[in-house]
């Protein structure tokens, strides 16, 4: 069944109608899923600081350099999804609630996937290591911490959110598509089309001139004695050690 698009919307706690212009609503969660959210991923994948012995240095402020991919990016996120949360709302307010077509459900999809994404991040544990501010620098003993002895919380966190990341960013090109069916705009399908060719040659470039690290090295560093460096590391020592 063939879905009308509704050209005016009702607002109940004003009580006017009111045209609804559905190129605002596609141009705002275009801008937010394939500019600022690939931007935020981009960055935090590429812009990594090199590994050092002991990581990122002590004292760093989160909006000065090398904590700052890891700051935009929570805060990109955070904002990214009360946007999207707004988008949608007045789209449902204003076409009388959910659609239940394909867009609508890629929608629905790509922003609980995101909310889910902000709450995670809440359940990503403590830091710790040689620059935690309660840590001493120089007692090794006082640097424990969920990312720094990559406890389960960590570990499954990082597992659930990259991957996650990953899958919501699929529903979100499936919503773009299935919405560009309904409601057409040329210079969003160009600018799609552009940035998911651009994203992927990017990606391949910077993948290949070796500007993505280790997430653990790049903020702890490379020294043998930390716990998930032993772990990983330690591992792999062994099964050279290993006799066939």
């Amino acid at each position: 069944m063939q879905y009308e698009i509704p050209t005016e919307g009702h607002i109940p706690l004003l009580d006017i109608t009111i045209p609804i212009h559905w190129e605002n609503h596609a141009l705002l969660m275009f801008g937010i899923w394939f500019a600022l959210v690939p931007f935020s991923v981009m960055l935090l994948r590429f812009g990594k600081i090199r590994p050092r012995t002991y990581g990122i240095p002590r004292g760093t402020h989160k909006w000065a350099w090398p904590e700052f991919p890891w700051s935009l990016h929570k805060h990109l996120l955070y904002a990214m999804i009360a946007l999207s949360l707004a988008g949608v709302g007045f789209a449902m307010v204003l076409s009388g609630g959910f659609s239940g077509t394909l867009h609508g459900w890629f929608g629905i999809a790509t922003v609980f996937l995101g909310l889910l994404q902000g709450i995670s991040a809440w359940n990503r544990g403590s830091h710790g290591g040689r620059k935690d501010p309660q840590a001493n620098p120089e007692d090794r003993s006082t640097w424990g911490g969920d990312h720094f002895d990559m406890k389960p919380r960590r570990w499954w966190f990082e597992a659930y959110h990259k991957t996650a990341g990953y899958f919501t960013l699929f529903c979100a090109g499936g919503a773009v598509a299935t919405g560009l069916s309904q409601f057409w705009i040329t210079p969003i399908a160009i600018a799609f089309a552009g940035i998911v060719f651009a994203g992927l040659v990017l990606a391949v470039l910077l993948q290949g001139l070796g500007l993505k690290h280790d997430t653990y090295q790049s903020v702890y560093g490379t020294h043998p004695d930390h716990p998930f460096n032993q772990m990983r590391f330690g591992k792999m020592f062994e099964a050279k050690d290993e006799k066939p």
